[in-house]
This record gives C-alpha cells, sequence and structure tokens, in this order.
C-alpha cells in the first residue's frame, strides 16, 4: 500500500497496488509477486481444507464438516437445482462447485490481515474461471445437442431465414464472445473497487491519526477507521455474492446449452 508522507496524504495507485514488484524469481518465466503468493495461499489452503474434509468425513458431522458441507450444499442446492434442476445439477457439481469455492476463497483473501488483496482482483485470475466456465458451456452442449449444438446457438428455430443475416453475428457475439468477458469483468471491477475503498479508509485512519494532531485528527481518523470496519464486513459480503453470481450466470448458461430452443 501507499503510505502518507509529511508533504501529505498520497492516494494509493493502480500501478503499486495491482502490479506490485516481483518478490521470487524477478526476471525470469516463473517470477512472483504478492499478488501471485496470495492466490497460492489461496489454492493451498482451499486444497488442505477439501482434503481434511474427505479424510474425517463422519456420518454425525462436527463443526468443521458441518461448515464444509454448508458451502458444498448451498452450491449444489441454492444454485445447481435451482437453475439446472436435480438431475443435471448432479452431473455438473464438479464444475459449479470448483467455480464457486475458488472465486469465494480467491475474493475472501482481500480482508485477510497479511494478505489484504483479494485474487480476483487482476485479470488473470477472473479470466481463468470465465475460460473454465466457457469451455464448461461448450462441452455441455455438444455431450447434450451434440453437433447441432453450434447451429441451434447461432440460428434459432422459428425465425424468418433472411434474419439470420444478422441474428448470427448477433448471437456469436453474445454467447462466444460477451459471456466469459462480462463474467470476468464483472467480477474484477468488484474486487478491485472493494480494494480501493477499503486501502483508502485504512490509509485515510493513519495519516489522520499520526498526521494531525488534536482532537480533530483524532475524531477524523475514528470516522475512517469504523468506515474501514463497516466496508471490511460490506467486502466479505460482495465476496460471497460474487462468487455465487459467476456460479449461478454458469449455471444459466449451462441450461441455454443444454436446453432445446
Amino acid at each position: 500500500m501507499s503510505r502518507s508522507s509529511a508533504d501529505g496524504f498520497q492516494a494509493p495507485s493502480m500501478g503499486h497496488e495491482f502490479y506490485p514488484a516481483p518478490i521470487l524469481f524477478a526476471g525470469t518465466p516463473f517470477e512472483m509477486n504478492r499478488i501471485i503468493l496470495v492466490r497460492m495461499v489461496a489454492v493451498i489452503i482451499l486444497a488442505v481444507l477439501m482434503v481434511v474434509y474427505a479424510k474425517r468425513a463422519k456420518v454425525v458431522p462436527g463443526r468443521f464438516q458441518s461448515g464444509i458441507e454448508s458451502l458444498i450444499d448451498f452450491s449444489r442446492v441454492q444454485i445447481g437445482n435451482e437453475i439446472l434442476g436435480e438431475e443435471n445439477a448432479r452431473k455438473y457439481q464438479p464444475l459449479l462447485l470448483t467455480l464457486f469455492l475458488g472465486i469465494l476463497f480467491m475474493n475472501l483473501t482481500g480482508v485477510v490481515p497479511g494478505l489484504q488483496i483479494a485474487g480476483t482482483s487482476l485479470i488473470g485470475m477472473p479470466l481463468v474461471f470465465a475460460i473454465f466456465s466457457y469451455v464448461g458451456f461448450i462441452v455441455a452442449g455438444i455431450m447434450a445437442r451434440g453437433g447441432g449444438f453450434f447451429r441451434e446457438q447461432l440460428m434459432p428455430p422459428g425465425v424468418p431465414k433472411l434474419l439470420y443475416i444478422l441474428m448470427v453475428p448477433l448471437e456469436f457475439l453474445s454467447t462466444f464472445i460477451l459471456r466469459p468477458v462480462t463474467l470476468a469483468v464483472r467480477l474484477l471491477v468488484n474486487m478491485v473497487s472493494g480494494h480501493f475503498i477499503l486501502v483508502l479508509c485504512f490509509l485515510g485512519t493513519h495519516y489522520l491519526y499520526f498526521s494531525l494532531s488534536g482532537a480533530l485528527g483524532a475524531g477524523l481518523g475514528s470516522l475512517t477507521l469504523l468506515a474501514g470496519v463497516i466496508f471490511v464486513v460490506f467486502e466479505i459480503f460482495v465476496g460471497v455474492l460474487q462468487a455465487y453470481i459467476f456460479t449461478m450466470l454458469s449455471a444459466a448458461y449451462i441450461l441455454l446449452s443444454i436446453s432445446e430452443h
């Protein structure tokens, strides 16, 4: 994060926050910066939790098992069953659960002390999730509809043939270009904006407490600190919500792919 100085408050910059200096292997193809390490931490924690859950699963669950199963059930019931129906949800649950938990853990790193930035706040990770979803709904469509999948997506039945000249490029743009782009951009923008709000609140608190003397600095600093705490809670909510929305839309795209027009 940028720091305040004696010359005045310095707002965080896009380059400093989201393009940090390399920490390991600088100048090599394996160069790692803070955001890459944050993503690795999120993946390792998620993998460890899933392995421990699988090995210690019992008929009568404890608190840990109940917590993990509540996340799994939320993905299966509230997203899969609600959109795809129970039979299809069971088939595509591995894909939906991977998206939901992966995005959730990446998002929540933004409020973890010491990490303090979401793994999805740089375009690379949202793009990876969007491509995973994109490949998922195309493969689902081909498996369900066979060779007619692309024709059905680009040339909906019941339309006058002359209109296909206009509809085919529009449907191609909407289905095969805009879907993954909007998934990635929506997730990215929400996490970037949340990070900037938190940085501004806590940098403002630091500046007001230590650079302004007297009751004014203490009072204003307390207000920005309170705002920062409130936005931490809000950022947790946004992180969960964005994981839900991304996975829900992916399920909706799968449904559109496997259903008859």
